[in-house]
């Protein structure tokens, strides 16, 4: 059930939002040297690694570490890189994830291949059979805040307490969350 409505949200949302990406991958490309999307290589369910498309909000070359590892992030940003960070406009293209199957709406972030701190507390807790989210529990109680332990604890929070309702209850956060723009560092 759930494959479905992620599938047919997403093929809504990519007719509904086909002119916005054509813009910001306009603007990523004008405004910046290098591809208009970033392909990351990201742990999906069971730990497997999928690559996952996001618009590039960071130079070419910036290394593939999460952002609060950098010494100082915004000097990697794109002229837009911050616009697209805090509208959540970089994570369009992770519709193309959801299509394929390696994302759900709604699940644990994907962690980035190299967040082993992240990869093992979730393997711990059973997290890493969820298939992974373009928002989640963690996002809407804090997006890049929490530190890793809690933001562990909202995903096993989430792995007991999902359903359709849930979800919805977590997409309609993550919009208000969006268009507040809570929760975002860079």
């Amino acid at each position: 059930m759930k494959r479905v409505f992620d599938f047919l949200l997403a093929v809504l949302a990519g007719f509904v939002l086909l002119m916005p990406v054509l813009v910001v991958a306009a603007l990523v490309r004008l405004t910046s040297k290098g591809p208009a999307l970033y392909w990351s290589d990201r742990v999906g369910r069971n730990n497997s690694i999928f690559t996952m498309p996001k618009f590039r909000s960071m130079r070419v070359g910036t290394p593939a570490v999460a952002t609060h590892l950098l010494a100082d992030a915004r000097s990697h940003l794109t002229p837009i890189g911050s616009f697209l960070r805090k509208s959540s406009l970089d994570e369009l293209p992770q519709l193309w994830s959801i299509l394929v199957g390696d994302m759900s709406f709604v699940g644990p972030r994907p962690a980035l291949f190299n967040q082993h701190d992240l990869i093992e507390l979730r393997t711990q807790q059973g997290v890493h059979t969820l298939v992974p989210g373009l928002t989640g529990w963690a996002q809407v109680n804090g997006r890049d805040e929490p530190p890793i332990p809690d933001k562990v604890k909202l995903d096993v929070e989430y792995l007991q307490r999902q359903s359709l309702w849930f979800d919805l209850r977590i997409l309609w956060l993550t919009f208000v969350k969006v268009l507040r723009r809570d929760g975002v560092a860079h």
